[in-house]
């Protein structure tokens, strides 16, 4: 696991170089995006605790790109558990390509090249479309949709949609070839100010296919809904 950790460092001081472009393009400034939710709730299984850490800091065209999500039962040690760290290039106006690294500590320690896209699609929605080689060589991949629509000025709701994809089997992850698993749900927002706004979420999960059936021989549900309230914060 420590030699994992040394390659994500290793990625972060190769990016600074982005980061000095950055401020050479803006005058020696460097501008950030911080985004932070994190939240409780109802499942199945028990109490879900989530968070979801997404953000930048470089300029227009260049960035170093963070992520970290994960989750955890009952108060317990996070079940899953992900840190990305990408180098990301402005294409189009709306359109970033990106490539880096990410690393998950749970459920099992795998680190994977990524490669991939983030920008806004037509009608607004907000994408992410992703490409994962694993230090095991196996193939992955995820794709995210969302969309804010604003009810009034403050108070937002956002439908989401999450579907993940492996090529092959993974007996080490659990997971069948094709579609593994995916989500949709809804998250309405209050938002007091941009940096501050509590909410309220309904999501529901499912896993699919051969990944579906190992779930079910081992007694894991294969769907689960979840209720949660929580908190998104802005840096």
């Amino acid at each position: 696991m420590h030699t994992r950790i040394i390659k994500i460092v290793t990625f972060l001081i190769a990016a600074l170089p982005t980061i000095t472009m950055a401020m050479e393009e803006h005058g020696g400034q460097t501008f950030h995006m911080i985004k932070l939710e994190t939240d409780v709730g109802a499942s199945r299984n028990g109490t879900l605790s989530t968070w979801d850490l997404d953000g930048w800091i470089g300029g227009d065209v260049n960035k170093l790109w963070i992520k970290s999500e994960g989750e955890s039962l009952d108060g317990q040690t996070p079940d899953i558990a992900e840190y990305w760290a990408m180098y990301s290039l402005n294409i189009s106006t709306f359109w970033d390509a990106q490539i880096g690294v990410r690393y998950d500590d749970k459920p099992n320690s795998t680190t994977y090249f990524t490669a991939g896209f983030n920008g806004l699609a037509p009608y607004s929605f907000e994408t992410e479309a992703h490409l994962f080689v694993s230090d095991a060589g196996n193939f992955s991949a995820r794709v995210r949709e969302k969309n804010d629509f604003l009810i009034t000025q403050r108070l937002i709701t956002q439908p989401y949609a999450e579907i993940n994809l492996s090529a092959q089997d993974v007996a080490k992850q659990n997971t069948g070839a094709g579609f593994t698993d995916g989500n949709i749900g809804i998250q309405t927002r209050y938002e007091f100010t941009r940096k501050f706004a509590p909410y309220v979420d309904f999501r529901y999960e499912r896993k699919f296919g051969d990944t579906a059936n190992i779930a079910k021989k081992y007694g894991e549900n294969q769907d689960d809904t979840i209720a949660s309230i929580g908190l998104r914060l802005m840096f």
